[in-house]
């Protein structure tokens, strides 16, 4: 009787726990759908990265439970590197993790504001890759500002090509990194240096902002949230109050976009549509090798 007793105690202690595991697996579920669900734009890169956070705190957890201390260690690891990530992201776009969290839950999608509507109107001037090897060729300084279209082109090589090219040329080349550019702060920086693009000409946003209205010619490659104006100029943005780099501040503007579709904030950039801003239409890498190409053959 007594081993039946204890039988019996054992198969409900085994079926509470299964209930207990179920009842917190569907609450996990939930709770991740409902978390997530309402973020979206600039802000996923955010989620992407405190999620990750997530799974390093719960690994963590799991060591306590173990009695693991590598799982413990690696778990802090990831758990905190991914939280630093989040407060970096953060930051840089001038928004609160909570808001970025939170802020988003249940509202309608921003209307785009009269100062936008109209600094989004006139003429979108193109430019081919003969023309702008010439206007390089003529400049002094360049500022070259990658983003995910670099990446997407995978035309790392070819910019780090077209920047030894200009520089044998004697013209000061630089590039401007952005913290969010990309998807992931450092993503231009592991490009670039894959490519091997010296290191001593890579900026920061806040060291190159300040030089970019002495520079010739400011070349956005796959970029465009990090450069939008509207940041500064239309308090009804989304993206008001992010810290940008100034591009428009340059002598002569040249964005290479496969179109002019918004970016991954979801909104329109009146950048393209400046009188000092001239439109390369194509693929990344594919444009960029015609420019090098023309300056060899030039």
């Amino acid at each position: 009787m007594l081993t039946g007793s204890i039988g019996c105690g054992v198969m409900y202690a085994s079926n509470g726990d299964q209930v207990a595991l179920q009842v917190g697996t569907a609450i996990a579920c939930v709770l991740g759908v409902h978390l997530v669900a309402a973020i979206g734009g600039a802000d996923m890169p955010v989620v992407v990265s405190m999620l990750n956070s997530y799974s390093g705190w719960t690994a963590s957890a799991a060591g306590f439970m173990l009695g693991n201390d590598l799982l413990i260690v690696t778990g802090a690891l990831v758990g905190s590197s991914g939280a630093i990530l989040s407060y970096i992201m953060c930051r840089a776009m001038n928004r609160s993790i909570y808001n970025v969290i939170f802020g988003g839950f249940g509202a309608a999608p921003p209307k785009p504001s009269a100062a936008a509507k109209a600094a989004t109107t006139g003429e979108v001037l193109e430019i081919d890759a003969t023309t702008l090897a010439g206007k390089l060729a003529e400049s002094k300084s360049v500022v070259i500002v990658p983003g995910y279209g670099m990446a997407v082109g995978r035309a790392q090589h070819a910019v780090r090509e077209l920047t030894e090219v200009l520089r044998s040329k004697g013209i000061t080349v630089r590039f401007a990194i952005h913290p969010v550019a990309g998807r992931l702060p450092g993503h231009m920086n592991v490009l670039l240096a894959e490519a091997n693009v010296p290191y001593d000409i890579v900026m920061e946003m806040d060291e190159i902002n300040g030089d970019l209205p002495a520079t010739d010619i400011a070349m956005v490659i796959g970029a465009n949230d990090i450069v939008n104006p509207a940041a500064e100029d239309d308090p009804g943005s989304p993206i008001a109050g992010m810290p940008v780099l100034q591009v428009w501040k340059s002598k002569l503007v040249i964005v290479n976009k496969r179109s002019r579709a918004a970016g991954y904030a979801g909104i329109d950039n009146p950048l393209f549509y400046k009188p000092n801003t001239n439109m390369l239409f194509g693929d990344a890498k594919d444009a960029v090798e015609k420019v090098v190409a023309a300056l060899k053959a030039g």
